[in-house]
């Protein structure tokens, strides 16, 4: 059964920095794309970052390119999503998800984690 745990959440200072992580576990992702997403209350889920486990490439949102960075470690089966210079806008339930397309649609990843909340402070 697959399984994405994500950890790390909290609360911050604007201007602080938080990592997420995503322990993924349960088949072999090296074909998978991963990404994270976020919610804020009475919005969409929102397209963050994504990662080809296999490779490396990353891609990110224009709202957080230059701030977050997405990185996986293949030995511990994790991937995180560094976050930096975080404003208030950044507060949201954050998730970690798989899927077997390079895509930002939510729609498009099989597999999910419970989510993370983040919340920065002004």
């Amino acid at each position: 059964q697959v399984q994405l745990v994500e950890s790390g959440g909290g609360l911050v200072q604007a201007g602080g920095s938080l990592r997420l992580s995503c322990a993924a576990s349960g088949r072999t992702f090296s074909s998978y794309v991963m990404g994270w997403f976020r919610q804020a209350p009475g919005k969409d889920r929102e397209f963050v970052a994504r990662i080809m486990w296999s490779g490396g490439s990353v891609y990110y949102s224009e709202s957080v390119k230059g701030r977050f960075t997405i990185s996986r470690d293949n030995a511990k089966n994790t991937v995180y999503l560094q976050m930096n210079s975080l404003k208030p806008e950044d507060t949201a339930v954050y998730y970690c998800a798989a899927g077997s397309i390079w895509s930002g649609s939510a729609a498009r990843y099989n597999y999910w984690g419970q989510g993370t909340q983040v919340t920065v402070s002004s």
